[in-house]
């Protein structure tokens, strides 16, 4: 199942390893592209990712801030230029989520936390917290013109580079919710809630939308800011759901992330 979450971000890299040995040769031996307006530009190159931010969880329990337990999102991968507008990847990242409930307190029929809720009775007093590893494919535009990015290098590369991405791939999560508002930690065991399926961890489909900026800091290297906002198929990504009573919503849960990270490649001319 793990391998399935990480697919796409596989079947990317085997296609940029199909084209690093083209990297090497000089770019006069390297097959020419046109775009529209006729200018010739070179594929490539191939960029590695790796980079690191926060997580933060839009589901059941909140959409606020103050709410949640961030945690880290750490992200690696791999692009490749394919127009001077367009790139393709694919990464694997790892998200730690976790958040209380906007409403502090819940009642509950008898003493089962996970029965039914009573009429007229003040919701809540669950949080949860929950690792998750996604792999994802994805297109990215850059719509500034980038002198660089042509073989007859009329202008210098752009220094800053804004750009839109949108991809698609799987979520593996793993969710545990509780009774409580804090953080677990050492000092703080919760008693963790019985879950609402029996095979975490589960499998999601997962579409996120980012947008970022990157900065050029030498021919080989380059810093980006990216946020992005994943929607995904699942309405337990915080393992609170209609399923067990503990939530009147059927709207699936998603996840942002906030991340710096470090582009760099090899054999850029």
């Amino acid at each position: 199942m793990i391998f399935r979450s990480l697919l796409p971000t596989a079947l990317l890299i085997s296609v940029a390893a199909h084209h690093v040995s083209a990297q090497g040769t000089g770019p006069e031996r390297r097959r020419r592209h046109y775009d529209a307006q006729a200018r010739a530009y070179y594929r490539g190159p191939v960029r590695f990712t790796l980079g690191g931010g926060i997580g933060y969880y839009n589901g059941d329990l909140t959409s606020r801030l103050g709410d949640q337990f961030l945690g880290p999102s750490i992200t690696g991968g791999v692009q490749y230029q394919l127009h001077p507008h367009w790139q393709l990847g694919g990464e694997a990242s790892y998200i730690r989520l976790g958040a209380k409930d906007y409403l502090p307190e819940r009642d509950f029929q008898g003493n089962n936390p996970r029965g039914p809720i009573l009429p007229g009775s003040t919701v809540r007093n669950l949080a949860f917290q929950g690792s998750n590893l996604a792999g994802i494919a994805f297109v990215r535009w850059e719509p500034l013109h980038d002198g660089g990015a042509y073989a007859s290098q009329r202008k210098p590369a752009s220094i800053i580079k804004p750009y839109l991405k949108v991809g698609g791939g799987w979520l593996l999560y793993n969710p545990k919710a509780f009774r409580g508002t804090e953080r677990p930690s050492g000092n703080n065991t919760p008693e963790y809630l019985p879950t609402e399926r029996n095979d975490y961890s589960a499998l999601a489909v997962v579409l996120p939308v980012g947008v970022g900026v990157t900065v050029r800091l030498t021919p080989k290297l380059g810093a980006t800011l990216e946020g992005s906002y994943s929607l995904t198929s699942t309405d337990q990504l915080d393992d609170i759901s209609p399923v067990s009573g503990l939530s009147s919503s059927a709207l699936n849960d998603n996840y942002g992330q906030l991340e710096l990270k470090l582009e760099y490649s090899p054999w850029s001319r």
